[in-house]
């Protein structure tokens, strides 16, 4: 998976709003190219983090509304730029601060769209 949306380009993290209610029970399922919340163990946690799928990871499913069980709420889907998300997963990645895994430069998303 990829994960973003929680730092700025110099990794300070961002101000963030009160958590929302975990929506994983919305019927979506954490499939190649969906994206869904990024949360703490709290299943209702999710702020601005969010990641996408770059298989499917049916471990991240809405299981029951338990703690363990809640799952990653999905809330979007990549329509376009497959191609990009697979070039950002290649990237070489590194360590910062206390993150791992981190690409080693900065990706930087510069839009999205809300399709209907």
């Amino acid at each position: 998976m990829i994960q973003g949306g929680g730092f700025d380009k110099e990794f300070t993290q961002k101000k963030v709003n009160e958590p929302i209610q975990n929506e994983a029970n919305n019927g979506l399922t954490n499939v190649k190219g969906s994206v869904a919340m990024a949360r703490t163990g709290d299943p209702h946690s999710a702020t601005a983090q969010f990641f996408i799928n770059t298989v499917d990871n049916d471990f991240l499913n809405f299981r029951g509304e338990n703690d363990a069980a809640w799952g990653y709420a999905v809330f979007g889907q990549v329509i376009e730029g497959h191609d990009v998300v697979e070039v950002i997963r290649a990237l070489s990645t590194s360590n910062r601060g206390h993150h791992q895994n981190v690409p080693a430069n900065n990706v930087v998303i510069l839009s999205a769209s809300v399709l209907k």
